[in-house]
């Protein structure tokens, strides 16, 4: 017997602004599922860059700042509520949008009132205020790690509402590369003189902030080149606007440590697979758990050993694809001597990894499925 065909769904996400970052990327990318399976993708958020390459993918933006914290944003309950009149499901990807998303649904008529998703993207402070992520019917958590802690701090959760789905990378953009990637390490080099040289490559990719462990990478480079390892670390994206006091301090702590010659602080870059095939060894150390960790599977789609401290969503993706990687948190002898290891003996990586874009696109679009029929 043929099933019925899906019924045509109307689709509206919520969050601040559509400028950059995880959630962006992710609403983007729902988007593009939506319009791809043949429903309408509708995001409601107070704009940004990304606005263009949304239209691009055939979505339409409802410019209103429904993440403005000010006591204004009160006034946009009614046009909101406007907006989401002959939705099938509202999807809030972050917390004040989520309270002015439930107050406008609440002004529709039951019988026509959408169905409300949460998607819990990151671990934020346990309040009565974050605990509006819990209230949809279906909340998405992207990694098992949100899942636990949403049911340890908001336990009245009902937890067959939970669904976990991991956010996901597109494997064609992160390409296996052979190992040592001559070409690529020599495309690093020239991007900074610190680069040159024959020995391990360490990369660290991130922001310009202190949680982002800058500071455990500069360490463990010391012990590595004490050690007569001439090893190098590059940093892309740690320089940035606005952060220059930050990077100064780490120049400084560098030059202390002896390694200032050997330590590459770029902007971010655009070939951050290219980056990856050039390393040796790819460092995740956080210091604050993180909700999925994002760098850990591009890195290994890429054929690259991870070095990570073991917490949060990081710790979550090298128990399941490389725990040899895995280190107690802050333990920085412990990562010294797992550095020392996986550079002498890489290890052994799965061939491919399961937690794909597509993968992604269509757990979300049957969670939809699911509420709407």
């Amino acid at each position: 017997m043929t099933p019925a065909p899906q019924r045509r769904l109307t689709v509206v996400q919520l969050l601040p602004a559509l400028e950059s970052g995880g959630v962006e990327r992710s609403t983007l990318e729902i988007a593009q599922a939506l319009v791809n399976a043949g429903h309408r993708a509708v995001v409601v958020s107070r704009g940004g860059r990304l606005v263009p390459r949304l239209e691009a993918l055939g979505a339409e933006h409802v410019t209103l700042d429904v993440g403005a914290k000010s006591l204004r944003v009160l006034g946009r309950v009614a046009t909101l509520r406007r907006a989401l009149e002959g939705a099938d499901i509202v999807h809030a990807r972050s917390r004040l949008p989520a309270w002015i998303g439930l107050m406008a649904l609440r002004g529709l008529p039951a019988a026509r009132r959408p169905h409300f998703v949460t998607t819990v993207h990151g671990l934020n402070s346990p309040s009565r205020y974050s605990a509006v992520m819990t209230r949809g019917e279906r909340v998405i958590c992207v990694s098992r790690t949100v899942r636990d802690y949403v049911l340890k701090h908001y336990p009245s959760t009902n937890p067959s509402k939970l669904r976990v789905i991991p956010r996901g990378i597109d494997a064609g953009a992160f390409p296996r590369a052979a190992y040592p990637d001559r070409d690529a390490r020599a495309w690093a080099a020239s991007q900074h003189p610190a680069l040159q040289g024959d020995g391990p490559l360490l990369l660290l990719p991130g922001r310009g902030t202190r949680l982002k462990g800058h500071g455990d990478g500069l360490a463990l480079l010391a012990k590595l080149r004490a050690d007569g390892i001439d090893a190098r670390l590059w940093l892309p994206g740690a320089r940035e606007a606005g952060r220059e006091a930050y990077i100064a301090e780490l120049e400084r702590e560098a030059a202390q440590l002896g390694i200032a010659e050997a330590i590459a602080f770029t902007p971010p870059t655009d070939a951050i697979a290219r980056a990856y095939a050039a390393s040796d060894l790819v460092l995740q150390l956080s210091r604050k758990p993180e909700s999925f960790g994002r760098t850990v599977i591009e890195a290994l789609s890429v054929g690259r050993p991870v070095l990570g401290w073991a917490h949060g969503g990081v710790g979550e993706l090298l128990e399941d694809f490389e725990p040899a990687g895995a280190v107690a948190p802050f333990d920085l002898d412990r990562l010294h001597a797992t550095a020392r290891d996986l550079l002498a003996q890489p290890p052994a990586l799965p061939a491919s990894i399961p937690l794909t874009l597509q993968a992604m696109q269509e757990a979300t679009l049957g969670v939809y499925h699911e509420l709407a029929g």
